[in-house]
C-alpha cells in the first residue's frame, strides 16, 4: 500500500462509492465495512474511514457509532427538501446558461443528448441514470462554474439514493424526452420555456416518487463488483 498516494487514493474511493451510488449498484442501507472495502481497493482501513467520513458530509452514507457506516437511506420529508433546492439553482442555471450560451457549448451539450439517448436504446440501466443525473450537472460544468457544478453534483448524488427508493421504473425514458425539450428551449434562446420546462421537470420527477415503497436491498460485494479498484 503507498500512503503516499494518499489524497488521491482517498479520492479515488469516493468516487468509486459515489459512482455505484449513483448507478444503483450501491442501495439505501447497505453497510460498508470498512476491511471490505480495504480488501478491495488495496488500501488501509485509514484510507477508508477517510473516504467514509467525505461520503458522510456528502450525506451519501451515515456513521454510526459501534455499527458503522452504511448507505444513506433518505426520508421523505429530505427528499422534499433535495427537490426544492434543485428546483431554485437549476431553473437560476439555466436562464443564466441561455444567456451564455456558445454554438461549441450547445454542440457539447447535444453530444450528451446523444450519448443519453444511445444508453435508453441499450436499457444500459447504469450508464443511463449516470447520463441522466450528469445533464443537469453538464450545463453548469459548461459555463465554467465550478461552486455550482460541485452543489449540483452533491444533490444529484443525494436524488439517485432518493430515486432508487421511491421512483418508479418507467421514470427514465420521461425524463430523456424532458431534456430534449429543455435543451430545444435552450437552443432557440427561449429563457422563459427553458425556466418553465426546467421547472416542470424536476416537479415531474418529485411527483413520480412513490414514498410508500419498499426499499430495495443489496450486497456490498456485489455493488463492487463492477467498480474497478
Amino acid at each position: 500500500m503507498h500512503e503516499s498516494a494518499t489524497p488521491s487514493a482517498t479520492a479515488s474511493i469516493v468516487e468509486s462509492l459515489t459512482r455505484a451510488i449513483v448507478e444503483h449498484r450501491l442501495v439505501p442501507g447497505t453497510k460498508l465495512a470498512e476491511q471490505k472495502l480495504a480488501d478491495h481497493f488495496g488500501v488501509s482501513r485509514t484510507l477508508v474511514r477517510q473516504a467514509l467520513f467525505q461520503l458522510a458530509q456528502n450525506r451519501l452514507i451515515r456513521l454510526e457509532p459501534a455499527r458503522g457506516a452504511f448507505v444513506a437511506t433518505p426520508s421523505v420529508q429530505e427528499a422534499r427538501q433535495v427537490f426544492a433546492v434543485r428546483r431554485m439553482l437549476e431553473v437560476a442555471t439555466v436562464r443564466a446558461f441561455i444567456a451564455e450560451r456558445t454554438p461549441a457549448r450547445l454542440r457539447t451539450l447535444r453530444q450528451h443528448m446523444q450519448a443519453e439517448k444511445k444508453a435508453m436504446a441499450a436499457q444500459d440501466v447504469g450508464l443511463r441514470t449516470q447520463l441522466l443525473g450528469d445533464f443537469h450537472v453538464h450545463i453548469a460544468e459548461l459555463m465554467g462554474n465550478e461552486v455550482l457544478a460541485q452543489m449540483l453534483g452533491e444533490l444529484i448524488s443525494r436524488c439517485a439514493l432518493i430515486t432508487l427508493m421511491y421512483q418508479s421504473t418507467t421514470a427514465a425514458e420521461h425524463s430523456h424526452d424532458e431534456h430534449e425539450a429543455i435543451y430545444a428551449a435552450i437552443t432557440a434562446g427561449d429563457e422563459a420555456e427553458a425556466a418553465r420546462l426546467m421547472q416542470e421537470h424536476l416537479t415531474n420527477v418529485e411527483a413520480g416518487l412513490m414514498f410508500d415503497r419498499e426499499p430495495p436491498s443489496n450486497d456490498l460485494s456485489m455493488a463492487l463488483s463492477a467498480t474497478p479498484a
